[in-house]
């Protein structure tokens, strides 16, 4: 299991203008799709531009100990020599998954049709997650498990799992709209006999389906009835490939925030991700009054990508249509943050899917807002926000902290607002950031001091 580490306060203050250019590390779903995808081929995949966070690095460590081959080169690439589909082997240890709940619930859906049995284990933040909802799917395809019992009877790490060998091919109708868990089927899916069917009522990220098609499965998509329906052909042979992770569009929120927020500021985010199922934030700032432009759109790696110039700009509240959810899930948390600084009010809903992610986003950003001098309202499903018109928030006192709860995002987000506040916010521990942006505070003080 995880040990938790000495917290990392740091007190994050306005530091002038963002300008110049930036690059923010590669995507975090790619990343770790690259790994595993890359481990159940077969022959060697080399990866440009993978994001070296303690996530991927925890899907990486995973993947070495069921037999695959995983290391960085000099020149900074991985290279990832695969076993194939069905090739995977028992692991001496538990596996620890630290903070990712991806590396998690993907890798269930990996061992579920092979036949081992591996014990899952995770930092305090990751022990809380329910996991119930990849293990029901996967219990009818024939996998076995043993969770701890986690709040309201749901299941959570640590997770013994045994697989199924051969797995029962599967109609699963997702009840909730969820990409990890839709994921989770279709890796099952790869090593069972037989087509195994995932039916998708809401869009989520596709990162899985267009990755798995490059590596050579047999998938196809249909559009029926409005719902999205997604077919894989088991017992599949992957092919190596060659994969370059363009810039994590998660990660670019932060900074593109930023610079709509700070007066005087102009910046350039370099090689950012456009998947259509992810940018979703991108079109709602610029609803909201948002300067954010699209430089040298390009494809590499079958994925959109483009620099995104952003300039400083007056921000409306809105209300966030609640169909664009899960295309931005995980950018909600700085959402709050630039429409704490709109003109207006700006109400978001649907969003019940925060609840359960590394923390209570919900509850985690209105405590954390309202702490730094913003009015915000907090309902079963989304927060309202009365945004003060671009005047600067207040910021903590010197006594107080914004409590992250072990959440990078709730850092992140909390430190952009500290940018945006007269007298700074203190973040009472950014040792989270690590898990998915390492070079976040580097950057941060690179882009604010580019002038």
């Amino acid at each position: 299991m995880s040990q938790p580490e000495t917290p990392s306060p740091r007190r994050f203050s306005v530091a002038g203008p963002l300008t110049g250019r930036v690059r923010v590390p590669g995507d975090k779903s790619i990343s770790h799709r690259s790994i595993m995808f890359g481990a159940l081929a077969v022959g060697r995949t080399t990866v440009t531009g993978l994001l070296e966070g303690e996530d991927v690095m925890a899907t990486a460590a995973a993947m070495r100990a069921m037999g695959a081959g995983v290391e960085r080169t000099r020149d900074g690439a991985w290279n990832i020599d695969g076993v194939g589909v069905g090739g995977l082997l028992q692991p001496q240890a538990a596996l620890d998954m630290g903070n990712s709940g991806t590396s998690t619930r993907l890798l269930m859906g990996v061992i579920a049709s092979h036949g081992i049995t591996a014990t899952l284990t995770g930092d305090a933040s990751l022990s809380k997650r329910p996991m119930g909802r990849v293990t029901e799917p996967l219990s009818q395809m024939g996998a076995d498990f043993t969770c701890a019992p986690g709040a309201n009877n749901s299941q959570t790490l640590p997770l013994t799992m045994r697989g199924a060998h051969p797995a029962v091919p599967i109609e699963y109708r997702l009840p909730v709209a969820s990409a990890q868990v839709k994921s989770a089927v279709l890796l099952a899916g790869l090593n069972t006999p037989g087509i195994t069917t995932v039916i998708e009522p809401v869009p989520t990220r596709d990162h899985t389906e267009r990755m798995l098609t490059g590596f050579g499965a047999q998938l196809t998509v249909e559009e029926i009835d409005g719902d999205r329906v997604i077919r894989i052909h088991g017992e599949a042979n992957l092919r190596a490939q060659q994969i370059v992770v363009p810039g994590d569009p998660s990660s670019a929120a932060f900074f593109v925030v930023a610079a709509l927020l700070v007066e005087g500021s102009d910046l350039v985010i370099e090689n950012v991700g456009l998947n259509p199922t992810r940018a979703a934030l991108f079109d709602v700032l610029r609803q909201m009054g948002g300067s954010i432009e699209e430089l040298d759109r390009r494809e590499v790696g079958g994925e959109p990508v483009a620099d995104l110039r952003v300039r400083h700009s007056a921000l409306t509240g809105i209300d966030v249509d609640p169909a664009v959810a899960p295309a931005m899930i995980d950018e909600f948390p700085v959402l709050f943050v630039a429409a704490s600084l709109a003109k207006g009010r700006t109400v978001t809903s649907g969003l019940d899917e925060l609840r359960v992610k590394e923390s209570d986003r919900l509850a985690a950003m209105a405590a954390a807002l309202t702490l730094a001098g913003a009015r915000i309202e907090e309902r079963e499903d989304g927060l309202v926000i009365d945004g003060t018109g671009g005047t600067p928030l207040t910021g903590t006192t010197t006594d107080e902290a914004v409590v992250t709860h072990l959440d990078h995002r709730i850092a992140m987000s909390m430190a952009i607002a500290g940018l945006a506040s007269t007298g700074g916010v203190e973040v009472d521990d950014t040792a989270p950031i690590r898990t998915s942006f390492p070079t976040f505070e580097v950057l941060l003080a690179q882009a604010a001091s580019a002038q």
